[in-house]
C-alpha cells in the first residue's frame, strides 16, 4: 500500500489525528481482534449468498466479477476496494457525460436511476449486497466492521481539513452514514456524522451500529 499524495500532504503520518479519550485507548487495541472474529463470522454465514450473487453477475452480464477501485483508508494509505460488479463494462466512460446529473452535494457523485447500473446491480445494491466483499478487507486490516466510508482519490482530493479528519480511523463496512438515509443525506451531513462517530466511537457504540445495520439494509433507503 502507499501513502495517498493529494490535498497537500504525501505520508500518512502528516495527517495529524483527531485527539482521543484514555478509555479509548483499550478500545482501539482491541477492535482489531473483533474485527477478525467477526469478519469469520460473517463469512461463514454469508457464504450461501457470496455464491448466489456471484452466480446472478456471471449470468446476466459479460464482464468480471468484481468491481475494484483504490481508496483511501487510514491515515491516507490507499487500497485496493472490492465490490461485486454491479454496472455495466462502460460505466467509467459514461460517467463524464452524466455529471449534470449528479443528485449529490460535494465530490460525490450519485444518481437514483444512473443507466450504467445493470438490473442485477440495480437489486444488489438496494441491498447492498454488493458491498459483501469488503468483509474480506476487514481480515486484511484494510478496514473495520464499523468506521467511516472509504472514498475515492479523486474524491478525497476536494476534502477540507474537516473532511480529511475522517481517515484519522480505519474505514469500516457500516458506520452512522449507513444506518441513518446513505444517499438520502448530502455530503455535509455525512462528514458531521463521521465526525459524531470519531467522538462517541466504543465498543457498545459499534454494537449498536451493527445491530441497527441489517434493517438498514434491508429497508434499501437510500441505497442507490
Amino acid at each position: 500500500m502507499q501513502a495517498w499524495k493529494g490535498a497537500g500532504w504525501s505520508h500518512p503520518q502528516r495527517l495529524a489525528p483527531v485527539a482521543v479519550e484514555p478509555v479509548l485507548l483499550r478500545y482501539r487495541r482491541w477492535k482489531r481482534v473483533i474485527d477478525l472474529v467477526g469478519a469469520l463470522l460473517l463469512i461463514l454465514a454469508l457464504s450461501p449468498i457470496f455464491l448466489v450473487v456471484a452466480a446472478l453477475i456471471k449470468l446476466t452480464s459479460r464482464g468480471p466479477l468484481f468491481y475494484v477501485s483504490r481508496r483511501v483508508g487510514m491515515n491516507g494509505v490507499v487500497f485496493n476496494f472490492y465490490k461485486f460488479r454491479s454496472m455495466y463494462m462502460d460505466a467509467e466512460a459514461r460517467k463524464a457525460a452524466l455529471a449534470a446529473q449528479n443528485e449529490q452535494s460535494g465530490p460525490i457523485f450519485k444518481m437514483k436511476n444512473d443507466p450504467r447500473i445493470t438490473p442485477v446491480g440495480r437489486f444488489i445494491r438496494k441491498f447492498s449486497l454488493d458491498e459483501l466483499p469488503q468483509i474480506f478487507s476487514v481480515l486484511k486490516g484494510d478496514m473495520s466492521l464499523v468506521g467511516p466510508r472509504p472514498q475515492l482519490e479523486s474524491e478525497v482530493a476536494c476534502y477540507s481539513r474537516f473532511d480529511r479528519e475522517r481517515m484519522s480511523v480505519r474505514p469500516g463496512l457500516t458506520c452512522y452514514w449507513q444506518i441513518m438515509g446513505r444517499s438520502d443525506l448530502s455530503f455535509e451531513e455525512w462528514m458531521m456524522l463521521d465526525h459524531r462517530y470519531l467522538r462517541q466511537m466504543s465498543f457498545w457504540e459499534d454494537l449498536r451500529i451493527l445491530v441497527r445495520t441489517p434493517r438498514a439494509v434491508i429497508s434499501g433507503k437510500g441505497a442507490y
